[in-house]
């Protein structure tokens, strides 16, 4: 559906040919001749974003847009002012406009600042939606809407009504653990052991006593009986994490397991049963280590039975929004800060970057955002530099990967650019910019000052101001 604008001018000159020229560019049109006319639109259609006239007879623009946040927060109002003054412009982004257009005005300027209006208002939009909606599948902890995700879910749902061995794959940090924990709780074993093994963080000279248990006495420091995970997981699940890291001899016991269910405790003579259910994991290609003989082409067809495949991060589209979501509102539960969310400019880079590590690296950007931010909102400025750079990168249409990095920039020139970035964005209101940037309006202020070598803040917000122009 195409997005409304909403024009408010008292000139019908004016309100027609912006019409003619928005909907040339594909957009929806609705016409007010005044403020009362524009709120009254507002009661029954939510635009993608409104152009309002600054002065209008009786309320005027800048007395209308107090009015209209009040209904919708994220709504961007674009004024249109005759009258190219500093002041009325720092006032009017300080009550929240999104920008301002001098008349007459220009297409080129015009189409620009729509459309990055419409592109905010989406954003808004669709954050609001994900903050909203539930865990998908009746999986608290598996969150995710895209297609390949869904899929997931699906091939969760089917397997955990079963009871054969599961391979989960995918890369470090896609959440191997969770799929192995929805299936058990899926599962007809829910209310048994689910026990866990990281395979890669057991030393391999003690993997088969981990995995099978020992007498006394059978090594040097084996100093009493000790169980091992398969007898643990009877009558529940054993998640066999990293499965590939095992060693030859633990894979030779594992596929017996596998066969029979029995195995015995390392130094020990009696015969063991455990009735378990296997989920193993990697990140390995298994059947490469098969070519390559360092994994059991037997063992990998009694542990590859039903294989699930976990997406990057990368490949799942606004699921990083949603999963974004649910990691603030759990770190601001933790610290006492509800209502924490992403501002549109991190929430487009979070969808910019690749995402390397995947869920559990979006997890700790996060958590340092929470950390550093001062108010509800997480800005640019809070996230860790290396989202920040790969947005930017992505923004001028370089690729992450490929084309020669350029050269770092220091903190100090970050930090410059970033300031003067974002006062520049809000028209000089040194107030808003603070917020965006995560620092008080006092910091804001003495940085600003320290940059320019004794100019006041005022002076720079007019300097930028005019710049724009």
């Amino acid at each position: 559906m195409r997005e409304l604008i909403l024009v408010t001018d008292d000139d019908p000159a004016q309100r027609s040919l912006l019409r003619e020229i928005l909907e040339g560019e594909g957009y929806r049109v609705e016409l007010a001749a005044d403020g009362p006319a524009c709120l009254a639109v507002l009661e029954r259609e939510r635009p993608a974003a409104v152009c309002l006239d600054q002065r209008m007879p009786g309320p005027s623009g800048l007395e209308i847009l107090p009015r209209i946040h009040e209904r919708y927060r994220d709504l961007p109002v674009i004024l249109l002012t005759g009258v190219s003054d500093v002041d009325m412009v720092v006032q009017a982004m300080q009550l929240g406009a999104f920008d301002y257009l001098a008349k007459p005005v220009e297409l080129a300027r015009l189409l620009t600042v729509i459309r990055h209006a419409v592109e905010r208002s989406r954003m808004a939009e669709r954050l609001a939606e994900l903050e909203a909606g539930p865990a998908v599948a009746g999986q608290p902890n598996l969150v995710g809407r895209s297609p390949a995700m869904l899929e997931v879910l699906r091939q969760i749902a089917r397997v955990a009504a079963t009871d054969i061995t599961v391979l989960v794959i995918g890369e470090s940090g896609t959440g191997k653990e969770l799929a192995a924990r929805a299936i058990h709780a899926a599962s007809a074993r829910a209310a048994g052991p689910l026990v866990t093994v990281n395979c890669a963080a057991i030393p391999e000279s003690l993997q088969e006593s981990a995995l099978f248990g020992h007498e006394r006495g059978s090594f040097t420091g084996a100093v009493a009986q000790r169980k091992g995970h398969f007898e643990l997981a009877d009558g529940g699940t054993l998640f066999l994490d990293e499965v590939a890291e095992l060693s030859p001899s633990a894979q030779a016991k594992l596929l017996r397991v596998l066969q029979d269910r029995s195995f015995t405790r390392v130094g020990g003579t009696s015969e063991l049963r455990s009735d378990f259910r296997l989920v193993a994991a990697t990140h390995r290609d298994l059947a490469s280590l098969v070519a390559e003989k360092r994994f059991r082409e037997d063992l990998y067809f009694r542990v590859a039975v039903f294989e699930i495949h976990l997406p990057p991060l990368r490949e799942r589209g606004d699921d990083v929004l949603l999963l974004a979501s649910r990691f603030l509102g759990e770190l601001g539960q933790a610290a006492g800060r509800t209502g924490l969310r992403l501002a549109p400019e991190s929430a487009d880079l979070l969808r910019a970057y690749s995402w390397p590590g995947n869920v559990r690296e979006l997890e700790n950007a996060l958590q340092r955002a929470v950390v550093v931010s001062e108010g509800e909102v997480i800005t640019p400025a809070d996230l860790p530099e290396r989202i920040r750079t790969a947005g930017a990168r992505r923004a001028n249409g370089l690729a992450e990967t490929g084309a020669a990095a350029p050269p770092p920039l220091t903190l100090a020139e970050i930090e410059h650019r970033a300031i003067r970035a974002a006062v520049e964005r809000h028209g000089g209101n040194l107030t808003e910019a603070a917020d965006e940037l995560g620092i008080g309006r006092s910091t804001l202020y003495r940085k600003l000052r320290e940059q320019q070598a004794g100019a006041s803040a005022r002076a720079v917000a007019r300097e930028l101001l005019a710049e724009r122009r």
